[in-house]
């Protein structure tokens, strides 16, 4: 499941996401939602989230949901 919907993507989900830095590369990071970020229902990038690591992304992948 892809990340670009908000109402698929609840604290404390699994993800993963691409960080700013990463964004040419594609390169994933995966961790857990501390914060969506995004405030609109949907964006073609994906939902902006904060992983309880700290990082911030967008959410190319949904792990699995709670």
């Amino acid at each position: 499941m892809d990340g670009q919907q908000r109402r698929d993507i609840t604290v404390g989900s699994l993800v993963r996401i691409v960080l700013k830095e990463h964004q040419r590369s594609g390169q994933l990071t995966e961790g857990i939602v501390k914060d969506l970020l995004t405030k609109a229902a949907f964006h073609p990038h994906g939902i902006k989230v904060r992983l309880q690591s700290g990082q911030v992304g967008r959410v190319k992948e949904i792990i699995q949901k709670i």
